[in-house]
């Protein structure tokens, strides 16, 4: 009995010190994420992009570190008028543990695919205009404008093509394919395609 009555003090003290520590949330939420995306040389919208959203996390490791890692994903295609919504998103983390920024993954083939941190963008928080190029191609140019229109260019070589393709994997250890089957699909059908 005494044992017991340890565990569970032990079990509150925990719980009690994880809600006044940033390294002790235990809820993990997202609101829903709305957006548009845009061609950014015409301005029409592009039907049929994947939309993926990492939920990530980091943990408290030994000694002064953390390690980060995706809790989930959850993906959509954008419809007619380049509209994506993403429903809010909930769920329990362990102990010792924080939500970190969730990165946007934008895929479409034939574009310059993107890989970012837009919560407050497609949340409606922040709608000042952000522009920014691409690691492999400084002439390459995106934008992101009003709350949650990102407007991406074209790429015009088979080597853009495959860097864009290359710049959004996300599968590994903690991301399996079949948690992306329309993500996964796409990517196929672009290899398929030989860029």
């Amino acid at each position: 009995m005494k044992t017991v009555r340890i565990v569970i003090v032990s079990l509150l003290i925990v719980l009690l010190l994880s809600a006044y520590s940033e390294a002790g949330w235990l809820i993990y939420h997202e609101p829903e994420f709305q957006g548009t995306i845009v061609d950014i040389d015409s301005k029409q919208p592009i039907e049929g992009a994947v939309i993926v959203a990492e939920y990530r996390k980091a943990t408290m490791g030994l000694g002064a570190g953390s390690m980060s890692s995706i809790i989930d994903v959850r993906e959509t295609l954008t419809d007619k008028d380049g509209h994506f919504r993403i429903p809010s998103y909930t769920t329990l983390i362990q102990p010792f543990s924080w939500q970190i920024p969730t990165i946007f993954i934008i895929f479409k083939p034939g574009y310059a695919s993107l890989k970012l941190g837009l919560k407050e963008y497609f949340t409606g928080h922040k709608s000042d205009e952000l522009k920014g190029s691409y690691p492999w191609s400084s002439e390459l140019i995106y934008r992101v404008i009003g709350p949650g229109i990102v407007e991406i260019p074209k790429v015009k070589t088979k080597e853009e093509r495959e860097k864009a393709r290359m710049s959004v994997d996300i599968f590994g250890a903690d991301v399996k394919e079949s948690e992306l089957p329309i993500f996964n699909k796409i990517i196929k059908e672009e290899y398929q395609g030989g860029f």
